[in-house]
């Protein structure tokens, strides 16, 4: 399994400017990337963005999503896009030019565990004020950083994006093939798949008294990148989901 064994697909997450929006989906085209979606869009800028000149295949397939799962979709490798400055989550920060090699890596590990095939990724970028998220970045195996001035280190979210499309391109990271379904039992798990395995096991660790309302939101941050880290295959999502269902039924059932 090869790093060009990836099929990206780019997540813009509460993106409101449509001209960005526009500049995204034409860099994409520039650069063979084929499939967008928005998260929680503006939706005049979205409508207005899927109405503007360039790339217009790629806007008109794209798909808004009310939730960053739902973009995940058989996404089974997520990388997030930072600045870098401010944020300390358990998670690898690299710089762009690393990005083939931390792949490589990634492809190897997969390959060892008797993986193989199409494995779809996400490219992920946060909205031009605010970026990503505390929460959004745990969905993320990895976070990317743009080499910047420190004077100046946030850049345009289309510019953004270019870079990106252009360093996977370049660097042979683009996969011109259709995505398959993975269907061999030792496949890595999508984010969709983990994302409800993961609001199960909340569902247990409240109903158990574990999470506490105070600390909850943080909590449940760094359950969510444990769960990551552990690198599940579907298989395992199968397992995990039959454990988690015992419990919910003796939870429910103490005699």
């Amino acid at each position: 399994m090869s790093p060009a064994a990836f099929q990206w697909r780019v997540v813009l997450v509460r993106a409101r400017n449509p001209l960005n929006i526009g500049a995204a989906a034409r860099a994409m085209a520039n650069f063979g990337l084929r499939d967008l979606a928005a998260v929680a869009p503006y939706d005049p800028s979205w409508q207005e963005a899927r109405s503007a000149a360039g790339a217009e295949e790629i806007l008109k397939a794209a798909r808004a999503t009310a939730t960053l799962a739902e973009a995940l979709d058989q996404c089974s490798l997520v990388i997030g896009t930072t600045a870098g400055a401010r944020r300390h989550l358990d998670c690898d920060l690299i710089s762009l030019k690393e990005l083939p090699e931390w792949l490589a890596t990634r492809c190897n590990a997969l390959a060892s565990r008797g993986a193989g095939g199409l494995e779809m990724a996400a490219l992920l970028f946060g909205s031009e004020k605010t970026g990503l998220s505390n929460e959004e970045l745990s969905y993320c195996h990895a976070l990317v950083r743009i080499p910047t001035a420190a004077e100046c280190p946030s850049m345009n979210l289309g510019q953004a994006v270019a870079v990106c499309c252009y360093e996977l391109a370049r660097s042979g990271l683009v996969s011109l093939r259709t995505p398959v379904a993975r269907v061999h039992h030792s496949s890595p798990a999508s984010a969709q798949s983990l994302e409800h395995l993961f609001q199960r096991a909340c569902a247990v660790l409240d109903e158990s008294g574990y999470l506490k309302p105070k600390s909850r939101a943080a909590t449940v941050i760094k359950l969510r990148r444990v769960l990551l880290d552990l690198g599940l295959t579907n298989n395992d999502v199968r397992i995990l989901g039959g454990v988690l269902a015992q419990i919910e039924w003796r939870l429910r059932h103490p005699g």
